[in-house]
């Protein structure tokens, strides 16, 4: 279903208000005043604020699911999978900037049957990752480290990436991604 340009707007509104003041931090009144219209009126679009969160949440989630899936599926070295799955993840970040950060820190003040859905579609995006690690073990891309701390790592430094990332910036996603692999791969102290 395609979602009526009004829609979208509001969503856009949302996302940016929630993750510049966070979910509970932002009101309808606020989220209405910014779309130019009555705190009223905003019911004839949603249900309620939640509604915004989850939409936000979902797409933020089927982003990065979407982004991964085709990597994982593809017939790359587990080095270049690696590599571009981690150029695919900070992609989604710093070109969704607003939406990954709510995403990311906000998805947890869903209600229990919408928490569900989203923890789901994160299981199955960490899912990925560990399917990712799995190949870079049996390649020998990857020789020592726990899988599930390595994919805490990169996961991590993809997630944090919105804080400082300048679109201006002299690294593209997938440069920032060859510099953190690069690191992750190869450690920083001289052997």
């Amino acid at each position: 279903m395609t979602r009526s340009t009004s829609k979208q707007e509001l969503y856009d509104i949302a996302g940016k208000l929630f993750s510049k003041k966070g979910y509970h931090g932002t009101t309808i009144r606020e989220i209405a005043e910014a779309r130019g219209i009555l705190s009223g009126s905003l019911y004839t679009h949603i249900s309620s604020k939640e509604d915004l969160l989850f939409h936000i949440v979902d797409d933020g989630a089927e982003a990065f699911l979407s982004a991964l899936e085709p990597i994982v599926m593809s017939q790359q070295d587990a080095k270049s999978k690696l590599r571009n799955g981690l150029a695919a993840h900070i992609r989604v970040v710093t070109t969704q900037m607003d939406a990954a950060k709510v995403f990311l820190h906000d998805w947890t003040a869903l209600g229990e049957e919408r928490h569900a859905v989203i923890q789901q579609k994160r299981d199955k995006y960490e899912d990925l990752w560990a399917v990712l690690l799995a190949e870079g073990y049996a390649s020998g891309t990857l020789i020592r480290g726990d899988a599930k701390y390595l994919r805490i790592l990169i996961l991590s430094v993809g997630n944090w990436v919105y804080e400082w990332y300048k679109t201006s910036g002299e690294l593209t996603p997938e440069g920032l991604a060859d510099q953190f692999m690069d690191i992750i791969l190869h450690g920083v102290i001289a052997e």
